[in-house]
């Protein structure tokens, strides 16, 4: 794991782990002990599939208690206030279906209720990259896998919140959109007001990360 480099500005968000244990009743840890300060940039976390990673988001999300540890952000921590916590987060699980009934327009304002800070030009133009012109005034229901995983990504990079995690981004999307989250990914490296932590498989070697973590960690 790369040790984490110093904050790029006084008052940038640090995400900051102190002694996170995530893991399952006796099976080994999949993160043991982790301490570290996660500040604005690009944090990989990687792994095979079943490794974990999926799980460690969701207790950075504050979807999921951790088995030990606690997580600070901004003023608000875990354990504590989880209502707090989630509205410093983008968080859409991969596999939800919370929004299947939704059109994508009130996909896209439920995602967005609450950040003052979301690009609203951004998520246009991530919305045309991705290709999503043509389907913004369906049900969401109506959308392959990868055009509804467009329109999270699309609110996620968007985002003003200061943490976002993405599980996965690249699953179920064509070539153009990969670039277009490429581009974007990249862009986000250099935001000293974004944490952003990607749960992927892939080495991503053409971004700039500030931090690498590879589990499982015990």
């Amino acid at each position: 794991m790369n040790a984490p480099s110093p904050l790029a500005e006084p008052d940038a968000p640090c995400l900051q782990l102190q002694d996170l244990r995530v893991g399952f009743d006796g099976e080994a840890p999949l993160l043991g002990r982790w301490s570290a300060r996660l500040g604005p940039g690009l944090t990989l976390l990687a792994g095979d599939t079943g490794s974990g990673k999926s799980t460690v988001l969701r207790v950075l999300a504050g979807e999921q208690p951790a088995a030990g540890g606690t997580l600070a952000l901004a003023g608000a921590a875990l354990p504590g206030d989880v209502n707090a916590w989630r509205r410093l987060c983008f968080w859409v699980d991969p596999a939800t279906r919370a929004f299947h009934e939704m059109g994508v327009r009130d996909c896209v304002a439920r995602l967005r209720a609450d950040d003052p800070a979301f690009d609203d030009a951004h998520w246009q133009s991530l919305a045309e990259a991705f290709g999503l012109a043509p389907h913004l005034d369906k049900g969401m229901h109506m959308l392959s896998t990868g055009s509804r995983r467009k329109v999270w990504l699309a609110c996620a990079l968007a985002s003003g919140r200061a943490l976002t995690l993405l599980d996965e981004p690249t699953a179920a999307l064509d070539a153009a959109s990969i670039r277009a989250l490429q581009a974007a990914l990249a862009a986000l490296a250099q935001d000293a007001r974004r944490i952003v932590v990607v749960a992927s498989g892939e080495p991503w070697p053409t971004l700039a990360w500030r931090q690498r973590v590879q589990l499982p960690m015990a």
